[in-house]
């Protein structure tokens, strides 16, 4: 209790520092992290507070690139215009475009390592590829029956494939880490059509999620990780801002076409049921 005499104490086996060290993970953070680590692998380790394989470090930091940047959507508009309205606060500007991550973009990231990770926990992993195609189709089924989507089914760009999907299930199989998630993905994207009655392809954000959960990484911070990658997509974003800018002109186009027209209020004052 305040005013016992008795400091507290807060664990940590994260960053804590003397007055000469500084220590992270139980490192010196600067004779062994500092030049020692790249970026992706200290990310890891802090997540999971557990040093990571090399082909862990691989699959990771490819769903990193692989999540990075995905041209003028929302999150880099957003965050364009945002620079353009502040240009005095950059972690506005960062912060905007990382808060539109949800279950259209980014989101999907998680919302797909849930997803399988819900259906895993019911029922024992297959051990064979008819197996998980047993089970994808009974899954896809469920799915339909409840009228609800499948996260990482579907892209608004990429109808016939998209690329990143295939390149991550194979750098996952090379490094021995093609695990009951990713069977799982792999085994929805070549059933659904028998239920759905056309071909949606796997797409990047959902396979990632599969990905990292087959890495053991926690689900509640899915999402995080697909934040963590578009940081350096929005830096990328303000900085090609700065060289080309192109915000004014999407403000413009805009505020310059903008037509007025009558209100029409909501029924019953915006209330529903």
């Amino acid at each position: 209790m305040p005013g016992s005499g008795t400091p507290r104490e807060y664990p940590t086996a994260l960053g804590a520092s003397t007055a000469k060290t500084i220590t992270l993970l139980g490192q010196d953070l600067a004779e062994d992290v500092m030049g020692q680590l790249g970026f992706g692998e200290l990310a890891f380790w802090l997540a999971t507070q557990r040093r990571p394989t090399p082909g862990e470090i691989r699959v990771f930091e490819a769903v990193l690139a692989a999540l990075a940047d995905h041209g003028f959507t929302p999150t880099a508009i957003v965050t364009r215009l945002t620079y353009l309205s502040a240009p005095d606060s950059v972690q506005g500007a960062l912060a905007a475009g990382l808060l539109g991550g949800g279950s259209r973009f980014l989101g999907v990231t998680e919302d797909c390592g849930r997803f399988l990770n819900d259906v895993l926990r019911e029922h024992p992993a297959p051990t064979d590829d008819a197996g998980w195609d047993a089970l994808a189709l009974d899954t896809v089924r469920a799915r339909r029956a409840e009228r609800k989507l499948i996260p990482g089914l579907g892209h608004h760009v990429h109808k016939d494939g998209d690329p990143r999907t295939p390149r991550l299930f194979q750098i996952a199989a090379e490094e021995g880490l093609y695990g009951p998630h990713l069977s799982l993905f792999a085994a929805i994207g070549r059933v659904h059509p028998q239920v759905l009655g056309r071909t949606l392809p796997l797409n990047g954000a959902g396979v990632c999620g599969a990905a990292l959960a087959d890495l053991g990484l926690p689900l509640e911070l899915l999402r995080a990780f697909a934040l963590l990658a578009r940081t350096a997509g929005l830096i990328g974003q303000l900085a090609e801002e700065l060289r080309s800018p192109v915000a004014g002109d999407i403000f413009l186009s805009v505020d310059l076409n903008n037509r007025s027209i009558p209100p029409e209020p909501y029924a019953n004052g915006g209330l529903h049921g």
